[in-house]
C-alpha cells in the first residue's frame, strides 16, 4: 500500500503527467474572473515599466499579482468541482520556474564570484591602458560585448563593457552614448545564438525545441543584427586617443580557476542535457559543487584576512534576488492566463492569422516594449505548431528586439543607470531606425541561411 501511495506521488509530480492535456479545463476568457487577472497582470506589468522611476522593485507587484490569479482560478474550479485541475496546472508552471530558478542561480553565484576576485576589473583596467582610439574602443568594446554575453549574460556583460566606456570616455559624451547603444545592441545579439546568453534562450533550450548546438544557427543572423547599426554609427565617431589612468589591478586568489570551474559547469550542465537526459539545472547545481569545495580551499588560504576570506554562501546572497523572484511572478501569472485560456486566444489570433513569420517578427517588436520573458514564455506556452527555423526566428527576434528601445531589455536599462545621463531612451531612440535596419537584416539573413 506505501508502495502504491509513492508510485502515485511520482507521477502526478513528474513532468510528463503534470500537464493540464487530461485534465478538465474552463475556458474562462469571458468569464468575469478572467477580466480581472487580465487586468491585474497589465496594472502590474505598468508597475514593472515604471520600476526607474518609481522605485518601487519590479519582482513585488508581479508576485503579488501571481497569488491573487491563481487564487481566482482555484476559486472558481473549486466551485466547479475541479479542485484537482488548477492544482496539477500550478505545479506544473512552478516546477518550470524551478528548473529556471536553479539554474540562474548557479549562474549568478559564479558571476558575482569572479566581480569579487576583479576578474572583470582587471579585464576593465586592461582595456583602459592599451591606449587605443576611440573608434577602436568602439569595436573593441562592441565585440567583446557580442563574445562574452553567449557565456556570462547581456545584462552583466553589457555593466562590464558599460565601466570601460564611463573610464575612457571621460569629456567625450557623444562616443559614451554611441557605445552604450553598440554595446545594448552588441550584448543582446550576442546572447541570441547561445543558450547561456538571455533568459528567453535558456527557456527555449530547456523546452526542448531547439538543441544546444542549433542555436549557433543563428550566429550569422545575430552578427549581422550588431555589424549594421555598428557600422553606420562607426563613422559618427571621432578617431581620437582615448585617455588611461594606467591602474593596475590584481585578480584575487582563486580568480582564474573559478572561470574555468564556470565553463566546466557549463559543459557539465550540456552534459546532463544531451547525453544524459537530464534537466540542465542538475549540472548546473553540480556546478555549484565545483565552487563550494573550491571556495573551501581559497577560505583556508585567506582565514587570516580582515573580512575572513572568500565565503560562497555569501556570493549566493548576492544574487539578483529581485530579477529571480521577478521571473516567478511572471511564469506563474503568465501560466495563469494560459490556463484560463488567454495564450490559445492570442495563438490563434497571431499565429493562425499572420503566418509564424509575421507573428514571430511582431513578437521581436513586441519585446521592445514588454519585457522579452513573459513574451518567449507565453509563446512556450501557446506551443504553436512550427519548425526549427521559426522557432530559431523567435528565439532570435525575441532576444535581439529589445534593443530597438533602450528600455527593451535589461542591458538597456542597466546602462541608463550607469550612463549618469549620458545615455538616454531618448540619446537610444534617435538610432532606433538604424537599430531597426540591423533587425530587419538580420531577419533576413536567417531566411537566407537557414530557411523559414
Amino acid at each position: 500500500m506505501k508502495f502504491i501511495k509513492i508510485l502515485a506521488f511520482l507521477l502526478l509530480t513528474s513532468p510528463a503527467f503534470a500537464t493540464t492535456d487530461s485534465l478538465t479545463t474552463l475556458d474562462l476568457t469571458n468569464h468575469w474572473v478572467g477580466y480581472i487577472a487580465l487586468a491585474l497582470f497589465v496594472l502590474a506589468y505598468i508597475f514593472v515599466m515604471v520600476e526607474e522611476f518609481t522605485l518601487f522593485r519590479k519582482s513585488k507587484p508581479v508576485i503579488l499579482v501571481a497569488g491573487i490569479i491563481w487564487g481566482l482560478i482555484g476559486w472558481t474550479y473549486a466551485q466547479h468541482g475541479l479542485p484537482h485541475s488548477a492544482e496539477v496546472a500550478l505545479k506544473h508552471n512552478m516546477l518550470e520556474y524551478s528548473e529556471l530558478f536553479l539554474f540562474l542561480l548557479v549562474a549568478m553565484t559564479y558571476i558575482e564570484a569572479m566581480r569579487e576576485r576583479n576578474v572583470f576589473e582587471a579585464l576593465k583596467v586592461w582595456l583602459t591602458n592599451k591606449g587605443l582610439t576611440f573608434r577602436q574602443l568602439f569595436w573593441l568594446t562592441g565585440f567583446l560585448a557580442f563574445f562574452i554575453s553567449p557565456i556570462a549574460d547581456n545584462l552583466t556583460t553589457a555593466l562590464i563593457m558599460g565601466a570601460v566606456v564611463m573610464a575612457v570616455g571621460k569629456g567625450n559624451p557623444r562616443f559614451v552614448s554611441l557605445a552604450f547603444i553598440n554595446i545594448v545592441v552588441a550584448a543582446n545579439a550576442g546572447g541570441a545564438f547561445s543558450p547561456f546568453g538571455d533568459i528567453t534562450t535558456l527557456m527555449v533550450w530547456q523546452k526542448g525545441v531547439v538543441g544546444f548546438s542549433q542555436f549557433f544557427n543563428l550566429f550569422i543572423p545575430s552578427l549581422i543584427n550588431f555589424l549594421v547599426p555598428a557600422a553606420i554609427m562607426h563613422f559618427f565617431i571621432k578617431n581620437q586617443v582615448a585617455t588611461s589612468d594606467n591602474q593596475t589591478v590584481k585578480i584575487k586568489t582563486g580568480g582564474l580557476t573559478i572561470v574555468i570551474l564556470f565553463m566546466l559547469t557549463i559543459f557539465t550542465a550540456v552534459g546532463f542535457y544531451n547525453f544524459l537526459h537530464l534537466p540542465p539545472a542538475m549540472g548546473m547545481m553540480t556546478g555549484l559543487g565545483y565552487l563550494m569545495v573550491m571556495s573551501f580551499f581559497v577560505r583556508r588560504k585567506e582565514r587570516k584576512t580582515q573580512d575572513g576570506g572568500f565565503d560562497i554562501f555569501n556570493k549566493i546572497s548576492l544574487a539578483e534576488w529581485d530579477t529571480l523572484l521577478f521571473f516567478f511572478g511572471v511564469i506563474i501569472s503568465v501560466g495563469g492566463l494560459g490556463f484560463m485560456g488567454y495564450l490559445a486566444l492570442t495563438s490563434e489570433l497571431m499565429y493562425a492569422s499572420l503566418g509564424a513569420t509575421y507573428a514571430n517578427i511582431l513578437v521581436g517588436v513586441l519585446s521592445a516594449v514588454v519585457d522579452n520573458i513573459p513574451v518567449m514564455f507565453a509563446v512556450l506556452t501557446m506551443n504553436p505548431d512550427m519548425g526549427l527555423n521559426q522557432w530559431l526566428l523567435v528565439t532570435l527576434t525575441a532576444g535581439v528586439g529589445g534593443s530597438l528601445l533602450s528600455v527593451g531589455s535589461a542591458a538597456g536599462v542597466a546602462l541608463m543607470g550607469q550612463s549618469k545621463g549620458l545615455y538616454t531612451f531618448v540619446s537610444h531612440l534617435k538610432w532606433t531606425p538604424v537599430i531597426a535596419l540591423g533587425y530587419g537584416a538580420s531577419i533576413y539573413a536567417h531566411i537566407l541561411v537557414n530557411g523559414i
